[in-house]
């Protein structure tokens, strides 16, 4: 690697790359007669069975590795970074005696974010097989004082020729007499497998659900990050705006959704700003049942309320919640509120309303009805229509590098479509980028589609066992899950 000093600006092909052709036929029914949309043209190869009726379960590969390794130079935890602070790395990397590259990219626009130009500063090139190399580097670059890591091409989220490993439920429902659900285990407030989501509910099938709050205490880590809705019941709250799944049966949608919970008590009324969550300063959060553990100390009011709506109890926060009870949670102004309006014996009212942003109107929460929020939007009516903004996942790591991905979808007949691409695991399956996900969601015939959480919660399980590999060695306990009940 040692030798003439020199920097080389390179500009990337497109991270979106064309379309490919047509091919003739394709063996699995469920799929489309096209190639496979990503890497080089061709149909992919494909496996597939009926799970039951209804059910078809597809296993598809396609592509070959012809990625290897190089070395990122690093600027604090990041990769990629402005032209000024690439040229001061690369300076770096040639004052420690290795010839940089400099990469030009840009990372694309999506709905509700702009495209923007980045840098990245690059050593070498190895194949697969000789990541020591790599790493080799990276440690005589650290002696130098440059941080840098050894990093796969292919995660990269530039143009690759793959391989991609998949697994695919399609449910059919003119032929599916089963339904759908979400579940969030046997408690909200911890996380759990789809696996043991899937035996609680005597579900044939599932796939974990969206992205949940690895930010909060870890005795109440399985909140999801956005809504949840299970039997009709508001266990999560919605982020206004965000992308989810509303389950009704064997019926499936993907919309933007918002929540709302009122409380109504001595003649006041006040919201309820989370649901099964840790409160913040000024909150009103309410607790159901279905948490789980006991309130988190925060606060210093919670009062206990009855089926029928009455205070039965007002106490300190970090108790636990009798089966049938709720209870609501104030916190600075919050507890205030409880203190001047919900006495012991007093009546509280709680009104909670899901309300469908893109048909403006109320979702009915029926013992029917479940929701599973996600994380990003992917395709809206056919189109790209990808909001990582909105879903606070606008970064080039998000948004641009291949990771594992669970995917969901419905195709303008109703069919719904779940699947996971498998990733981190070089030279055998390479991710997807969000705009590789919304492309293959558009092949397989999705009208609208989702990214559910993904890297290494991506699990997809069909009749007890987990059928892809999830990146982290071992199923993962998750938030929620979308099941598919017999």
């Amino acid at each position: 690697m040692r030798g003439r000093l020199t920097v080389a600006i390179t500009a990337l092909a497109s991270l979106l790359p064309v379309m490919p052709v047509f091919a003739d036929s394709q063996k699995t029914t469920g799929l489309p007669s096209s190639s496979f949309p990503l890497g080089v043209p061709g149909l992919a190869k494909t496996t597939s069975k009926m799970v039951i009726p209804g059910i078809e379960y597809i296993t598809l590969r396609h592509g070959t590795n012809k990625d290897g390794y190089t070395v990122s130079v690093l600027a604090g935890a990041n990769d990629a970074f402005t032209q000024r602070t690439a040229e001061k790395q690369a300076l770096a990397v040639q004052m420690a005696g290795f010839e940089p590259v400099v990469v030009k990219f840009t990372r694309p626009a999506i709905a509700d974010y702009p495209a923007q130009d980045y840098w990245m500063v690059r050593v070498g090139q190895w194949p697969l097989s000789e990541k020591k190399e790599a790493d080799k580097v990276v440690k005589e670059l650290k002696k130098a004082g440059v941080s840098a890591k050894a990093d796969y091409t292919g995660d990269d989220g530039f143009v690759t020729a793959g391989p991609w490993s998949m697994k695919i439920l399609m449910v059919d429902p003119r032929s599916f007499r089963g339904s759908f659900a979400a579940s969030l285990g046997k408690k909200t407030a911890v996380r759990e497998r789809v696996t043991d989501m899937a035996k609680g509910s005597g579900a044939i099938a599932g796939v974990n659900g969206g992205f949940f709050d690895i930010h909060t205490g870890a005795a109440y880590r399985g909140d999801p990050t956005g809504i949840s809705v299970v039997g009709g019941k508001l266990l999560s709250e919605a982020v206004e705006g965000r992308t989810a799944v509303v389950l009704k049966g064997r019926t499936a949608r993907i919309t933007e959704l918002k929540s709302a919970v009122n409380v109504a008590a001595g003649g006041a009324l006040a919201p309820v700003a989370g649901v099964n969550r840790v409160g913040k300063d000024g909150e009103l959060v309410l607790y159901t049942e279905e948490f789980g553990a006991s309130t988190p100390k925060v606060g210093a009011t919670e009062v206990v309320i009855d089926p029928d709506g009455v205070v039965t109890a007002v106490r300190s926060p970090g108790a636990k919640i009798m089966k049938g009870m709720r209870v609501l949670q104030g916190v600075g102004a919050g507890a205030d509120w409880l203190a001047a309006y919900a006495p012991e014996g007093g009546k509280v009212q709680l009104k909670t309303t899901v309300t469908d942003l893109r048909k403006k109107r109320t979702v009915p929460l029926t013992p029917d009805t479940h929701i599973v929020g996600g994380g990003v939007g992917l395709v809206k009516n056919g189109k790209t229509w990808i909001t990582a903004s909105t879903d606070g996942m606008a970064n080039i790591n998000m948004i641009v590098r291949r990771h594992p991905r669970t995917l969901a979808g419905v195709t303008r007949n109703g069919k719904l479509i779940l699947a996971v691409v498998d990733g981190r695991a070089p030279g055998q399956t390479v991710g997807a980028s969000f705009h590789e996900a919304a492309r293959v969601m558009q092949w397989l015939g999705a009208r609208d589609a989702i990214n559910l959480d993904g890297g290494g919660s991506s699990a997809m399980v069909v009749k007890g066992k987990v059928v892809n590999k999830p990146s982290d060695g071992a199923e993962r306990a998750v938030g929620d899950a979308l099941l598919i009940k017999p």
